[in-house]
């Protein structure tokens, strides 16, 4: 999956949705969930190698989406009532608490009525869960002053370490809102250092202090997209062109490309931005024989060094 924390509630609905609608317009399913087309083939090229264990005839979904209609024939047992064990219901009510705490909730009415329905059913089983604590790491400290600072209206100053240059900044930030994306934390706040919207992940947050002035983004700022995920390529970005074998081809899923091409042994070529190519070095060495960089000719270069690097380290 892509890793945004909407696609998953949207694949699930999409089961029943398409399951009603037989024949529907893909523009019609993307207009409905507000994605584009091209975001909707990608959720239902994942959907279907969904399903059941065992993966035979039968226990995956099956949906057919050639031309500009799409038919769900088999929804795989989605339709049928969830039952959780005592396990399963104590780890949703444990999630749904700590969801219900996270600052900057929209829609947290939403996420108590699922927790009272939850704990009902589960009933005295429900009382093991006030024994788990939960701390998220890094974020006891900051956290609470950057919620003061939104309640309060009023302006931070961060010391952010930025890792991708491997120092740590010195900013005044105007906040904006509070997210958890993919199980972190981020403020979402006006940089008068860059003069633009940033997402600071809480954890690389070393010191944080209230100003005393008020939180002024500009007039005509906008909260961020995030239904594409959190890397927003840019024009000036490094062009990285991978070749992927078909066990890597989940690489166009997780990561935006700017194009996906198909090759003849079933594998792909994909062409995506990068402005630090330090994750792109480390995602080829994790897919071992499956992906190569085919350019730029210098990260290639530097993606063969490291890997000499680490079998020296083994020989030695």
């Amino acid at each position: 999956m892509s890793g945004t924390p909407a696609q998953l509630p949207r694949l699930l609905a999409l089961v029943p949705y398409l399951l009603a609608r037989p024949g529907v317009r893909l523009a019609e399913v993307a207009a409905d969930f507000g994605i584009s087309e091209d975001r909707l083939r990608k959720d239902l090229n994942l959907l279907w190698v969904c399903g059941l264990p065992g993966h035979g005839p039968g226990d995956l979904i099956d949906v057919e989406f050639e031309g500009e209609t799409v038919t769900l024939t088999e929804p795989a047992g989605v339709t049928r009532p969830l039952r959780l064990t005592v396990e399963e219901a104590l780890a949703l009510i444990v999630a749904l608490r700590a969801l219900s705490e996270t600052p900057g909730l929209e829609e947290r009415d939403a996420v108590d009525r699922a927790l009272a329905k939850v704990e009902q059913a589960a009933g005295a089983a429900a009382g093991a869960a006030d024994r788990v604590e939960i701390a998220v790491e890094g974020e006891a400290r900051v956290l609470p002053v950057a919620q003061a600072a939104l309640e309060q209206g009023r302006a931070l100053h961060l010391s952010y370490y930025v890792p991708g240059r491997d120092e740590t900044t010195e900013r005044d930030v105007d906040p904006m809102r509070l997210l958890l994306v993919e199980g972190r934390s981020y403020l979402e706040a006006w940089c008068r250092r860059v003069e633009s919207v940033r997402l600071f992940r809480l954890d690389r947050v070393h010191e944080i202090a209230l100003l005393d002035e008020p939180s002024a983004p500009p007039a005509d700022v906008r909260p961020r997209d995030l239904a594409q995920g959190l890397f927003r390529p840019g024009p000036d970005d490094l062009l990285v062109t991978l070749a992927l074998r078909p066990g890597a081809a989940w690489v166009a899923d997780y990561h935006p490309c700017e194009s996906v091409t198909e090759t003849a042994d079933g594998g792909l070529t994909v062409r995506l931005r990068a402005r630090d190519t330090s994750w792109v070095r480390r995602l080829v060495l994790r897919l071992g024989d499956q992906g190569h960089v085919l350019e730029p000719a210098g990260l290639a270069q530097a993606v063969r060094d490291d890997a000499a690097l680490a079998l020296a380290a083994y020989t030695d």
